[in-house]
């Protein structure tokens, strides 16, 4: 009798987990909320509290609103379901829902998440001045070779010029000596 009582409290349990489990807007509502508060929280610590800060701070919760409508993802496991974006090709969980309740990251992982992504951003940055920089060198060095290039090229064709003279020279006195001899 206690395995049958058991065995009815799971499925009891079971069935109202299955009946109370969040849909996506709910995690997404518990998202931003958590979102919001944590941005309530960095601007206020960092940047004090006006005017510029309160529409700074609505940017940023519109902006990541939009970010989470177009890249959020569920998973569905019947009594319990699970909200997950794809960052850097890995899932990253956001939020567990169960008994009609969203339990979503806490803001240390959001504020790691917010630092990588910024230290991701200026590496980036870092590679891409230093691309340009390399690039920059390249063509000095590829300027470089064309004007030695043509300065030997020059060269080249003075010293051609030179022959000729020479040559033209040598013609116009072996003529005049010629000359002299039939004389």
């Amino acid at each position: 009798m206690k395995k049958l009582l058991v065995v009815v409290i799971v499925l009891l349990v079971a069935v109202l987990m299955a009946m109370t489990v969040p849909d996506k807007k709910a995690h997404k509502e518990a998202m931003m909320k958590a979102v919001k508060e944590f941005i309530d929280e960095e601007a206020t610590n960092r940047l004090g509290d006006n005017v510029l800060v309160g529409i700074g701070k609505s940017v940023a919760a519109k902006t990541v609103e939009l970010a989470l409508n177009s890249k959020l993802k569920e998973h569905s496991y019947l009594v319990a379901n699970s909200t997950y974006v794809i960052l850097d090709g890995e899932e990253q969980l956001l939020s567990v829902g169960m008994f009609g309740h969203v339990f979503t990251f806490d803001k240390e992982l959001l504020r790691q998440k917010l630092e990588e992504s910024v230290k991701a951003k200026e590496e980036a940055a870092s590679e891409k001045e230093a691309a340009k920089a390399s690039a920059r060198e390249l063509k000095k060095l590829a300027k470089e070779q064309r004007k030695r290039e043509k300065e030997l090229e020059k060269e080249q064709k003075r010293k051609e010029k030179e022959a000729r003279k020479e040559q033209k020279r040598q013609e116009k006195e072996a003529r005049k000596r010629a000359k002299e001899q039939q004389e």
